[in-house]
């Protein structure tokens, strides 16, 4: 029988007084759709590596705290928002167009990457419209 990939995977990080990360209901909201969208363990709400012979639901759905291996490790890093809300490891900042919460690629940015694409085509449009005036008919 092959080895479980679980059993290898760091264990889950600890505040310092020993207690799990937990969640605010609305990151938990979220970590539940990133689990039923991206978690390979999760079979209609039921947790394949517990499941020993009868169904067992997914401890990660019905917790706030941060008590799966696979989530933490294999999971949540998709989605590196939610993952520095959580565990405040990354700095966040505010997008300067929407006001929503992203995690950014470098310490100029200023804009979530959503809001970034449609910023940029239109400064872009902007400075050829100025180019474009600034020539002599």
């Amino acid at each position: 029988m092959r080895d479980n990939p679980y059993k290898d995977l760091p264990p889950l990080e600890r505040r310092p007084d020993g207690s799990l990360y937990r969640m605010a209901p609305a990151q938990r909201k979220r970590a539940n759709a990133l689990i039923r969208r991206e978690c390979c363990n999760c079979e209609d709400g039921n947790c394949i590596v517990l499941d020993d012979g009868d169904t067992c639901t997914c401890p990660q759905t019905v917790s706030f705290s941060v008590c799966c291996k696979w989530f933490r490790w294999a999971v949540l890093p998709l989605d590196g928002t939610l993952e520095a809300e959580i565990f405040r490891d990354k700095d966040l900042k505010r997008c300067a167009a929407c006001g929503g919460v992203f995690v950014p690629k470098s310490n100029r940015a200023k804009y979530c990457p959503v809001c970034a694409v449609r910023v940029h085509r239109r400064q872009k449009t902007e400075s050829e419209r100025k180019r474009r005036s600034a020539v002599d008919s």
